[in-house]
């Protein structure tokens, strides 16, 4: 910097931020302040002078970024790393830097996206805090430390998908694609909890497909399975979003419904009946399903579902292909 072209008020200002700067850096030598992190992609240290919004900082930002040193201004301000800010972490990191800046909180943290140079988004995990005031007890000086976390971001978002996974295909059942059965008690235990405390109705329909092993001994296990899948289906389609389906077991399927009387339950339970009854599945077979539907009465978790299982072996008894409550 040429400082003869300065005027005296420039020259003065620039003496501050100087002296700012150097202070810090002498504090920093006198404290042997090291950059030990865990973290191998640390970029280092970075400093913000208010009064001038002169930023000073380690090389390796800018070169995490994709810039080289001729690319940069020769006065970098704080709007310079702003301005590329992702447009989704753009107003966290202002307010972290904001409640930092005006008392509320002990230190500047956060983590942000930025914009590389090719277009691409980098993660980094920024943290600062006020290292001098002015006269007026007003912040002056800012020093801090940024890491480029990319890679453990990455990392992370990969395993929270796998998690996702794991845990779907833990509540799905595997061939017809809705919940299986540990779902389908967990979420009777905590609907049956729930609408005692509120005193609402819950009810359940169990289904059982009629004389399936004929279906498996003549057409195959193949062509049995593709029932299931397709009855699953037809369940699915003819409920409530409020309602949870699920596979209990073999070719028993429950249906919960929530906040629901018996009547309205039944109701739902005879549509799903006659949607099976109208269907032509794979290789033109027709089957038809019988339901026994029972309305939560103060029993235990298990003598509920027995008593629907009663009404579903009543409508095999009177017949097959109806629903009983």
């Amino acid at each position: 910097m040429e400082y003869k072209k300065l005027s005296y008020d420039a020259l003065l200002e620039r003496a501050g931020y100087l002296e700012r700067l150097n202070k810090q850096l002498l504090k920093e030598k006198e404290q042997d302040v090291k950059l030990e992190y865990g973290w191998t992609d640390n970029l280092g240290h970075w400093y913000w002078d208010i009064k001038t919004n002169n930023v000073v900082f380690n090389p390796l930002k800018i070169k995490a970024l994709g810039y080289t040193k001729d690319e940069i201004p020769k006065k970098v301000n704080y709007q310079f790393f702003t301005e590329k800010l992702h447009p989704d972490d753009y107003q966290k990191t202002m307010a972290a830097m904001n409640k930092h800046l005006n008392g509320n909180a002990a230190v500047y943290e956060v983590e942000y996206r930025i914009k590389t140079k090719n277009g691409q988004y980098k993660w980094y995990y920024d943290r600062g805090k006020i290292t001098q005031y002015d006269d007026k007890g007003k912040p002056s000086f800012l020093a801090g430390i940024v890491f480029d976390i990319t890679e453990q971001k990455e990392m992370q978002s990969e395993l929270e998908y796998k998690n996702k996974i794991l845990a779907v295909q833990s509540s799905t059942d595997g061939l017809t694609q809705i919940s299986n059965h540990r779902v389908l008690i967990e979420r009777l235990k905590s609907g049956l909890i729930e609408a005692n405390r509120i005193n609402k109705p819950l009810s359940i329909a169990i289904f059982d497909i009629d004389d399936f092993k004929k279906v498996n001994d003549n057409e195959g296990h193949i062509f049995g399975d593709k029932i299931l899948v397709g009855i699953a289906a037809i369940i699915q389609k003819n409920i409530r979003n409020t309602d949870l389906a699920g596979r209990y077991g073999g070719e028993e399927f429950m249906v919960i419904f929530f906040n629901t009387d018996i009547g309205i339950a039944f109701n739902i339970a005879e549509r799903i009946r006659k949607a099976v009854e109208d269907t032509t599945f794979i290789n033109k077979i027709r089957v038809t399903i019988s339901g026994g539907v029972k309305q939560h009465n103060g029993e235990e978790i298990s003598d509920f579902i027995h008593s629907a299982d009663l009404k579903l072996y009543e409508a095999k008894r009177e017949g097959k292909n109806r629903i009983k409550y």
